[in-house]
């Protein structure tokens, strides 16, 4: 059927409308994270500008920027057009964490959901000699908190050539700049356990 002078084809009217949403999320995201708009134009390599015209829903953006801007965010793609509300109690059974690849004799868990929201969580365990890895490593610009369950960490933090030791047991926690080189070592007879929590999220 043909529209009427001045009617608007409502499959525009809808593609204006998830337009609208999906600068929605993406300027609430950029907020959670306590990123500005030159921050988040910078790291996903666009202007200021386009950024702003995209989370008012003045313009579309292509499905290459829209993963770096998921990227720099922490989500992806999916996460920037997924439609449901924040619930309130989520819950994770330690057997149903998602484990993530990491190095032999630890294992990581994601135990905040995703797409995550104002904070995420790991759990994280180390067989007797097991470490994060051979070199301290960094990613962000957040607060994040080492807290230990059970066991006994050796947490280095700093560059490799001036990084300060720190020795942590169960029940001990500290709390450093993402962007500090940190490097976490089981250097004791036992399993190692141990959270961490970081916020605002950190780019994946």
């Amino acid at each position: 059927m043909a529209l009427g002078p001045g009617a608007q084809d409502p499959a525009e009217t809808a593609a204006e409308a998830d337009t609208v949403r999906l600068g929605a999320r993406i300027r609430a995201y950029r907020a959670m994270r306590q990123m500005t708009l030159r921050d988040l134009a910078g790291k996903a390599g666009a202007s200021p500008g386009f950024i702003s015209q995209l989370e008012r829903g003045r313009t579309s953006a292509s499905i290459g920027m829209l993963r770096r801007i998921a990227g720099v965010l922490g989500l992806t793609v999916a996460d920037l057009f997924s439609e449901g509300d924040v619930v309130e109690h989520r819950i994770v059974r330690r057997s149903d964490r998602p484990e993530l690849p990491t190095r032999p004799g630890t294992r990581k868990y994601l135990i905040s959901q995703r797409p995550l929201q104002n904070l995420e969580m790991y759990g994280g365990e180390f067989d007797p000699g097991a470490s994060t890895g051979d070199e301290p490593y960094s990613h962000g610009e957040s607060q994040e908190i080492l807290l230990v369950l059970r066991g006994r960490a050796t947490l280095w933090i700093g560059p490799p050539e001036s990084a300060t030791r720190y020795e942590l047991e169960a029940g001990d926690s500290i709390e450093y700049r993402t962007s500090t080189p940190h490097r976490v070592v089981n250097e004791g007879a036992e399993p190692l356990e141990v959270l961490w929590v970081i916020s605002p999220p950190t780019p994946s």
